[in-house]
């Protein structure tokens, strides 16, 4: 939101906005790291972004890959009639595995994107914990029950109270929680390091 320019900070946002950060592209950085790690001895990956994402945050992803031996190729899409094709393309060009980053049409085409990667047998990792338990391979990141019911819920409180959106700081989440669906990794043919399953918040089997 900062970088955006929407707020000037998060803690004094000014102007007439405020909201809910879920840190959304400060943890597509982990989760490729975690994606790295539950499939050992990866050598390409690659990522899925929608058209927002930022050059510069995908060239971070690129170099943070490259530092840990690994190849990364970009995926990027517009709109959701063209996610079967990306992955399709990331399947094509070697992939290991795929990080689907933060994105609203990303989510809210997660089935699509969960079929499809079953399909290719290309494990896959996601920004909500909940969409491990809808059948994703990994996911790290808040819950979105969570950020509904004590973030917005907050924030609107405030406001209906009299707060004026200046002054009220841009709420984040404070939990984050690393889901593994074994049943999916057995699936893909995966074994999933026990160091990695160990440090998970719910393992599903």
């Amino acid at each position: 939101m900062v970088g955006s320019g929407l707020v000037n900070s998060l803690a004094r946002p000014g102007g007439n906005t405020t909201g809910v950060s879920i840190l959304a592209t400060e943890l597509d950085g982990k989760r490729q790291e975690i994606l790295i790690e539950a499939v050992p001895g990866i050598r390409r990956m690659a990522t899925i972004a929608d058209s927002d994402t930022t050059s510069r945050q995908l060239q971070a992803l690129q170099d943070a890959a490259r530092g840990r031996g690994t190849e990364l190729s970009i995926h990027r899409i517009a709109s959701a009639e063209e996610i079967t094709a990306a992955i399709d393309g990331a399947k094509a060009s070697g992939a290991e595995a795929l990080n689907v980053l933060s994105s609203t049409i990303l989510f809210g085409n997660r089935q699509i994107i969960m079929q499809r990667v079953a399909a290719l047998h290309l494990p896959a990792i996601y920004q909500f914990a909940e969409e491990a338990e809808e059948g994703g391979f990994v996911a790290y990141g808040p819950r979105i029950i969570q950020i509904f019911r004590e973030l917005v819920t907050k924030q609107l409180v405030k406001l209906l109270r009299g707060g004026k959106p200046a002054d009220l700081p841009v709420e984040q989440p404070t939990k984050f929680e690393l889901v593994i669906n074994l049943k999916t990794a057995n699936t893909l043919g995966l074994t999933v390091p026990a160091t990695l399953v160990a440090r998970a918040d719910e393992v599903i089997e």
